[in-house]
């Protein structure tokens, strides 16, 4: 019954309003500082494209209902992410991994691209079809690829990539550099140098 409601209180928020098989992932965590570094030695270095071309319909028209069930991608990362037993939420919630915010409101949540679309597009992207640009941006396979964080550090990253951002928790910078490699190798998207630099320092301070 409690999971009713809590269904229920994410479809009231709001949260709910391709033939291209979509690649799989681990669920979402830290390699070993020595693993994540072979991970990111796989990247393909190329240089990053201009994002002439670009807009969020490129990638579909909003959150899609993937599965038929009426709760579109937004609301099937609330559910998926919400956790039981957070300090200080007696009835559980959602932990931002980027900035260490818990809250159990999910209207104060975003759910992050952890590769934006932008940077998808600039780094190749552009050239998929559009069906697979819609797989992408709904991806519920691969729980690296999507993630629920406060709308406030989701617009602090928008586009960028980790030479130009790293989340303000430095306690999240092993999984979320994990994250980015992990939807960058899946779906065969280069990274530039400088991408490849930030995540090669992020990854000599994990464990």
């Amino acid at each position: 019954m409690a999971a009713t409601i809590v269904v229920a209180a994410i479809v009231a928020s709001g949260a709910c309003s391709a033939d291209d098989p979509r690649p799989a992932g681990a669920g979402r965590g830290t390699a070993p500082g020595s693993a994540l570094t072979d991970r990111i030695a796989q990247l393909t270095i190329g240089p990053e494209r201009s994002s002439s071309g670009y807009s969020r319909s490129q990638f579909g028209d909003g959150w899609a209902d993937t599965d038929g069930d009426g709760c579109r991608t937004r609301c099937e990362v609330l559910e998926r992410d919400r956790r039981a037993g957070l300090a200080g939420l007696a009835n559980g919630g959602w932990l931002s991994a980027y900035d260490g915010y818990t809250t159990d409101d999910p209207t104060e949540l975003d759910i992050d691209h952890v590769v934006a679309l932008d940077e998808a597009w600039r780094s190749g992207a552009g050239a998929w079809t559009r069906r697979r640009r819609v797989a992408f941006a709904n991806n519920l396979d691969d729980p690296l690829a999507l993630t629920a964080v406060t709308a406030a550090s989701n617009r602090s990253k928008g586009s960028k990539d980790p030479a130009h951002w790293q989340p303000s928790n430095r306690d999240d910078w092993c999984s979320y550099a994990e994250a980015w490699v992990g939807v960058k190798l899946a779906w065969g998207l280069p990274a530039d140098p400088a991408e490849v630099r930030s995540l090669t320092n992020m990854a000599r301070g994990c464990p």
